[in-house]
């Protein structure tokens, strides 16, 4: 069978649903590739860059939806397109079909088989296929360089001659993927991040990444994200004015606002409203990765950059992943090669489109003549976020007492344990040894006991522990050389001054290692 990638019609859509890598991971799969001549351009693949990769070029979109068994695109089929559509053909892109009601009718009427890859169920197995995710990933972290083109400072803080530059503040609303990445940037470019998110779960996630999450001091049970395909729930009302109310009180603060609201098939919820883009300071960014779907700022015109009556700039552009079409595409190949391996078991180049899989089920949308949207409940629940770790019950003093008491109650038997172990093999030892050799290796033992209790009770003064244990060994590597430094042999005085001279360097390093690791959090 052939799998076909047409240029897409879209007014500025740059991304193409095949490349060249794409493209021979597929032909593993025993099936040929044929793409439309010069579909990868936009995105910086050329048609020699697919001919090099064993893929057929054809002059025109009419030739290659013929031709192919299977088609696939980035952007839902135009009428046109869907004209093309033969009886039992495949077709794997983004749909939505629940916006789309009338080109679902179309494909059915067509009797083609159509896969959404919108619609990819969101549990752990089809993370690979997850082109949703993989798309608001690369929307996240262009919203961060929207964002810095249009902000007319620095992101970090600097000191310099000129003055002193205060760092940017970011927030960033709605911690999913497309949030996580753009906090991810934020904080690599050096601002100051704070991020907020309906569930408080995330807290950590958000934490960890060296953003602080805004919390609110308001209690609304969660809703499990299984429930919900994985998103957030919407809010109650309470919870959305409280949630409005801290805004405000951010808003005069933030140089940048990053929103990333948005559940697939609904409208996005208004959550920076006109009086908090007012409240903010001339010069600010507002970025709305809604405005697609009506945008999470009062003030967004989608596909276009507005400037308030305050000076606040607000970018409303609905084609992030377009913008960096290369990396888009890449990413989206993969899903989609991911997408075909499910669909081809064999290996042997042939679909087989099997109903009874989650994933498979889930993403189709029109099958045999039928409508099949929308899908019946996954048999594996959608990913959900953890459930926050409850804090563990503080203990009385007489509870801590029995606690640290039986710690050292084991302990002591361990120990004690050993002890008589070793005692028991010393002895063993010692009666078929000869005397002599019981008496060097008694020292030896001792040495190596006194050693290591040395080495490890030295306290890590210097960057690491690693480093302030070899810096305890080496001493200890000096104690024993210079005690045989003044030996009657010519041989052992060299290894002692040897063993001196390495050590010292060591030690030496260490310290100064140490000094330069501590210059670098110094401020000028």
């Amino acid at each position: 069978m052939k799998i076909g990638a047409p240029r897409e019609i879209v007014a500025g859509e740059a991304r193409v649903a095949m490349t060249p890598d794409s493209a021979r991971q597929l032909q593993k799969l025993g099936y040929e590739c044929v793409i439309e001549t010069g579909a990868g351009a936009a995105a910086g693949f050329e048609d020699a860059a697919y001919e090099a990769a064993g893929v057929a070029i054809v002059k025109t979109a009419p030739a290659l939806w013929k031709e192919a068994d299977v088609v696939i695109k980035v952007r839902g089929p135009e009428p046109v397109e869907v004209k093309r559509l033969k009886k039992g053909q495949t077709l794997i892109s983004f749909f939505w079909p629940a916006q789309n009601p009338d080109l679902l009718e179309a494909c059915k009427a067509r009797g083609a088989n159509v896969i959404a890859m919108d619609m990819v169920p969101r549990i752990s197995r089809a993370q690979k296929m997850d082109a949703l995710s993989s798309m608001a990933n690369i929307a996240g972290y262009r919203a961060v360089v929207e964002a810095a083109n249009n902000f007319g400072r620095f992101f970090t803080g600097q000191v310099t001659a000129a003055g002193k530059v205060p760092p940017a503040k970011v927030l960033v609303v709605g911690a999913g993927v497309a949030g996580l990445a753009a906090i991810g940037t934020s904080t690599s470019l050096g601002a100051i991040t704070y991020a907020f998110d309906v569930r408080p779960e995330v807290a950590e996630q958000i934490e960890s990444m060296g953003a602080e999450f805004v919390f609110l001091d308001f209690e609304e049970k969660a809703q499990d994200g299984a429930a919900t395909g994985g998103y957030a729930a919407p809010s109650s009302p309470e919870f959305r004015e409280k949630q409005l109310e801290k805004f405000r009180e951010l808003a005069p603060e933030m140089d940048i606002v990053i929103t990333t609201a948005l559940i697939p098939g609904r409208d996005a919820p208004k959550l920076w409203l006109r009086d908090m883009v007012e409240a903010m300071k001339p010069g600010s960014v507002v970025v709305d990765l809604a405005a697609e779907k009506g945008g999470n700022c009062d003030l967004t015109v989608p596909d276009q950059k507005v400037v308030s009556d305050n000076g606040v700039i607000i970018v409303g552009y609905t084609d992030f992943p377009s913008r960096m079409a290369t990396q888009a595409s890449t990413l989206y190949g993969n899903n989609i090669r991911h997408m075909m391996a499910d669909l081809t078991p064999g290996k042997d180049g042939q679909v087989v489109h099997n109903m009874e899989d989650d994933v498979i089920r889930g993403a189709t949308v029109t099958h045999g003549g039928e409508i099949t949207f929308p899908p019946p409940p996954p048999k594996v629940k959608a990913i959900a976020a953890q459930k926050p770790k409850e804090k563990p019950r503080e203990l009385t003093p007489e509870e801590r007492r029995a606690q640290e008491l039986a710690a050292f109650k084991e302990q002591t038997r361990r120990q004690v344990t050993l002890i008589g172990i070793g005692a028991v093999l010393l002895l063993g030892v010692g009666l078929v040894a000869p005397p002599s050799f019981m008496q060097h290796f008694i020292v030896f033992v001792l040495s190596c006991f006194i050693g290591f209790q040395v080495i490890w009770g030295v306290a890590h003064s210097l960057h690491t522990p690693l480093m302030a244990v070899t810096n305890a060994i080496s001493s200890i590597v000096i104690l024993g050389a210079l005690l045989q430094i003044g030996s009657g042999s010519a041989v052992v005085t060299l290894l002692a001054a040897i063993a001196i001279f390495m050590a010292g360097i060591n030690i030496f390093g260490g310290f100064l290692v140490t000094r330069r690791m501590l210059a670098m959090f110094q401020k000028s």
